[in-house]
């Protein structure tokens, strides 16, 4: 029977609960400190065959922790009236967020803010390598630029450029006959000689290896050339593609059946799948005019009987020439035919979708499937050398004939849209783009990226033109806010500079663990002298608080920085502060001679009033902190806040459920030692 703990919570769900909390505890441990849950998923991997991926996400650390530069613009609004320079200011964000992206930057960290009448947009650039060019690239005029479909046919060669190939070839087919000189003399050097040599990535990292070649049909070429080679052998000459030079080594060979060689006779009726659509034959028609050719062929005059009546594309050319095929190649009631025959026999009239057969088998032999390594020696190709014809060519429409760009509404189905407004000269531009591109698209690019490419509906003559699509008006503002920029942007200038060096930013995350680590430490040495059992049950908690916060930072992902990490130390002891409360609470019930279930159940609920409003305060300074401070600070107000929520779950939910565990094994009456009162106060309650 289940041991009573409270009149709503019986020891069975304690125990359900702890079990949970513990699961919980592992995986959250596991991301949080991924080497030892690594290492167990490459055990299980390996034991049982499964492919469980690894933990690899790590923390983002901020610019100070990492090293990088911090880039500090003013924006010029003495042009741009009040009531836009919010939104222009916010353009401008999107502009530079987007270019310091293309610079392959991790977690940029792009802020505005407002300082008087100064409008101040605030870059920094953790493990940036060329602040320079991340200055010239964020600084520059962005570039709106209308394009249209380009229908440009590739050029000739020229005599140079054919040389520069021809050479290039050469060389290329110099490489690989060296490589298969090699191969042939040392056949156990073709899997290292692909790790190194091969130019093909997919089988490169497997030296070569491309398995059996039966179902592989982009290998045919080289399947059909390695027919009758024996395992361990090296092909003796290379194998020629358009693309590549291929030396062939098989490694193996497998029986993987029987495949046969042979013609066949087809007539078709109306409605056999690949009927000509002139043919007026019926099915009764057709089948009776198999008959009457079955009746006259034989082995000897089957192909050219077949080049007579054989209603198969190009038969009059092939006599019906089915070449060597397995099975599976064919539909069932054809190959079932096929392989029934003997060699030289002719079947009977077989009935399939296409229409009704004769089929002749002309030869048999055992089917090999070979496994085969390779070297491929890529061959340069035309695109090589020839510069490569651009999908989109320019207009000479962009952002400087463009007035304005605004969202709007289309007053028949109140979907929202971008309108265009257009001077002078980009009316007649866009006017003469729109006439020759009626039904087809027209992508207007951005600093060299495509921000909508719509389909022209209709010659547009007044310069007003509107951009429609699936947009939410989210959308559809962000992308007329990206155009109005390309027209109209805002300038920007650098007035500060501050960079932070890798080796700063170590010693500064060493420190900050060496602080979080003494912090826990003393919290440890406080807990277990003053509160005894409950005290370790805290730490318990404790370990979990630091889990949980540390899974969320990984996942959200929350920026590291040094006040971030402060406001996590913090928090430490904050997390603490609700047992302490609780327990205290616990010390007064037990005093007045309750039992020690009845007296946590009363303590956690005298302390949860105190829990809360203390807690609550503290997040009302967190979200004062994040609204209305640098990014410095919101650092220290993230990392705070979440502290606080992940210590109420802790200190209500964790350590709750651990005390009841406690008190269901009987743990106070038997080590009352363990325990808040002394046992002689306890014997007189």
């Amino acid at each position: 029977m289940s041991k009573p703990v409270s009149k709503s919570l019986p020891f069975s769900s304690v125990k359900r609960r702890t079990t949970l909390l513990v699961l919980l505890a592992l995986i959250l441990g596991g991301l949080s400190y991924p080497p030892p849950a690594n290492w167990l998923i490459n055990k299980v991997n390996g034991v049982f065959g499964f492919h469980i991926p690894t933990v690899e996400k790590g923390f983002v650390l901020g610019l100070d922790l990492q090293g990088g530069t911090r880039l500090e613009y003013e924006a010029d609004m003495s042009k741009i009236e009040e009531s836009e320079r919010a939104s222009q200011l916010a353009g401008v964000r999107d502009l530079i967020e987007r270019r310091v992206n293309a610079l392959g930057v991790s977690e940029p960290l792009v802020q505005t803010a407002r300082a008087g009448e100064a409008y101040r947009v605030s870059v920094e650039l953790a493990g940036i390598r060329d602040v320079n060019q991340a200055i010239k690239t964020i600084g520059e005029t962005p570039i709106l630029e209308f394009k249209e479909g380009n229908d440009e046919k590739p050029r000739e060669m020229t005599a140079d450029e054919k040389k520069k190939l021809a050479e290039a070839n050469a060389k290329e087919k110099a490489s690989a006959d060296a490589l298969l000189a090699e191969s042939i003399k040392d056949p156990s050097k073709v899997e290292q000689l692909a790790k190194e040599k091969s130019n093909d990535p997919a089988s490169k990292a497997l030296g070569g290896d491309l398995g059996f070649l039966k179902d592989k049909p982009q290998y045919s070429v080289i399947a059909d050339a390695v027919k009758g080679i024996a395992a361990g052998s090296v092909l003796p000459k290379l194998i020629e593609d358009k693309t590549y030079y291929a030396v062939v080594k098989v490694e193996e060979t497998k029986d993987a059946g029987q495949e046969i060689k042979g013609n066949h006779i087809l007539i078709t009726y109306a409605g056999a799948a690949g009927a000509a659509t002139t043919t007026t034959r019926t099915k009764e028609q057709a089948k009776a005019e198999i008959e009457k050719i079955a009746k006259e062929v034989n082995p000897q005059n089957f192909v050219e009987l077949a080049k007579k009546y054989s209603e198969e594309p190009g038969a009059k050319e092939t006599g019906g020439d089915l070449g060597w095929f397995g099975k599976g190649i064919m539909v069932e009631d054809f190959e079932k035919s096929a392989f029934n025959l003997k060699k030289g026999e002719i079947s009977g009239v077989t009935e399939t979708q296409f229409g009704y057969h004769l089929i002749f088998k002309s030869d048999e032999r055992p089917l090999i499937d070979s496994r085969v390594r390779a070297i491929f020696i890529r061959k340069t190709q035309n695109t090589d050398i020839l510069p490569p014809i651009d999908e989109w060519k320019l207009t000479g429409l962009g952002g400087k004939q463009l007035k304005r760009a605004t969202l709007d509404f289309d007053q028949r189905t109140g979907a929202p849209q971008i309108a265009l407004q257009f001077d002078e000269e980009g009316t007649k531009l866009f006017a003469d783009i729109t006439k020759r591109n009626l039904q087809k698209p027209v992508a207007i690019f951005l600093d060299g990226k495509p921000i909508v490419t719509p389909t022209v509906q209709t010659a547009i003559l007044n310069g007003q033109a509107v951009i429609t699509g699936q947009y939410s008006v989210q959308e559809a503002k962000a992308n007329a806010m990206r155009l109005q920029q390309g027209a109209l942007p805002v300038p920007i200038k650098l007035i500060a500079q501050q960079t932070v060096g890798p080796t700063l930013g170590q010693d500064s995350v060493d420190k900050s663990v060496r602080a979080g680590l003494y912090g826990f430490i003393m919290i440890i040495i406080f807990m277990l002298f003053w509160y005894r059992l409950p005290g370790l049950i805290s730490i318990l908690s404790l370990i979990m608080y630091i889990a949980i916060s540390f899974a969320i930072f990984k996942t959200l992902p929350v920026t590291l920085t040094l006040s971030g990490i402060a406001g996590f130390i913090l928090s430490l002891g904050i997390a603490v502060d609700a047992n302490v409360l609780v327990y205290e609470r616990l010390k007064e019930e037990l005093r007045t001679g309750k039992g020690y279930s009845q007296a946590i159940e009363e303590a956690f609920k005298r302390a949860w009033t105190s829990i809360r409003d203390g807690n609550a305060t503290t997040l009302i300074s967190c979200m004062v902190l994040y609204w209305f401070s640098s990014s410095v600070i919101k650092g220290f107000a993230l990392t705070l806040a979440i502290g606080i929520f992940v210590s109420l779950f802790t200190a209500i939910v964790v350590t709750r459920t651990f005390m009841r565990l406690v008190s269901g094994w009987n743990i106070p009456a038997k080590l009352p030692w363990l325990f808040l009162v002394p046992k002689k106060e306890k014997s007189q309650s």
